[in-house]
């Protein structure tokens, strides 16, 4: 008897100084950096909070990174035909490393609604709370966790441009940073990547998005039942939406095995704020940046 409570005392400890070797993520904090895009306004290409959010995540992550530097690359504005100077942010942290990773977001936002009460509505560019800001939003939290906790692995933060302003019913339209990153790859091929777009629901709900399971089952899998195993609700080990996202690009053009961690619903199947004038900083919170933060945390730091 005096042996079976040693043992399971023993594995309490053990259990608590692993846990305490993860460091924690702050969803409030990431909320926070939300806010701050939110701030400078629409970030959709070419216009000055596009410019002012570039000069934002610079300052951020120049002190933090290993390595840090932009892909520079131009893209002709699909409506306007306007030619627009378009960067990608790459922060790297430990790039000596044998195996390398990479998580990325995008950082644009819209620059026309798709649904709105009127043609002036549909004409304005969206803000990009969740749509934009929230991926971005948990990446520089990271960063700063990675800069106090050198990782085993190598990591690589990647911030696309271009993703939203594609035309409605092409796919191949949105993505231009990531499509421009897969075929310049700018750093080691990474064993995989993750990309975090629309994490910022007030009811976050993370399905498996479809084009994700094809790409990578076995990263999928792994980190739901990772998520299932620290009680991050918000997972849900069912597939469901078919997404065109940064992650198809990755794996279509250079072959990286990427997966999608997306809450399309926002808030909910009946009503969806995506490319509205709704997607707005009321309408998100810390919750899904705290669970999506706190898995990727994990994911990388229990690397062996």
């Amino acid at each position: 008897m005096k042996n079976s409570i040693y043992i399971t005392l023993f594995f309490i400890t053990t259990t608590v100084s692993c846990q305490k070797s993860i460091p924690l993520f702050d969803g409030n904090s990431a909320f926070n950096h939300l806010i701050k895009q939110c701030e400078l306004g629409p970030r959709n290409p070419g216009s000055n909070g596009h410019k002012k959010a570039l000069e934002y995540f610079l300052e951020i992550l120049n002190p933090l990174a290993d390595t840090l530097f932009t892909q520079s690359y131009i893209e002709t504005m699909p409506r306007t035909g306007e030619k627009v100077d378009m960067n990608n942010v790459i922060a790297r942290f430990n790039t000596s490393a044998s195996k390398q990773i990479m998580i990325s977001a995008h950082w644009d936002t819209r620059p026309w609604g798709d649904r709105g009460s009127s043609i002036m509505e549909k004409n304005q560019p969206i803000l990009g709370a969740n749509d934009g800001a929230s991926g971005v939003a948990v990446l520089l939290e990271l960063a700063s966790i990675l800069k106090e906790n050198p990782p085993k692995i190598g990591v690589s933060l990647v911030l696309f441009d271009a993703e939203d302003y594609g035309s409605s019913g092409n796919s191949w339209t949105y993505c231009k940073g990531s499509q421009y990153f897969a075929k310049n790859l700018p750093i080691p091929f990474p064993a995989y990547a993750i990309n975090l777009d629309m994490i910022a629901d007030k009811f976050p709900e993370f399905y498996v998005e479809r084009y994700s399971y094809q790409q990578n089952p076995g990263l999928v899998l792994e980190l739901w039942e990772k998520a299932e195993e620290l009680g991050l609700t918000a997972f849900k080990k069912q597939a469901y939406h078919m997404i065109f996202d940064d992650h198809v690009p990755l794996y279509e053009i250079a072959g990286i095995p990427a997966i999608d961690i997306i809450d399309f619903d926002y808030p909910n199947e009946k009503t969806n704020y995506h490319h509205t004038q709704k997607d707005i900083v009321a309408n998100c919170s810390p919750e899904g940046l705290s669970q999506v933060g706190t898995l990727m945390v994990h994911h990388i730091y229990e690397q062996k």
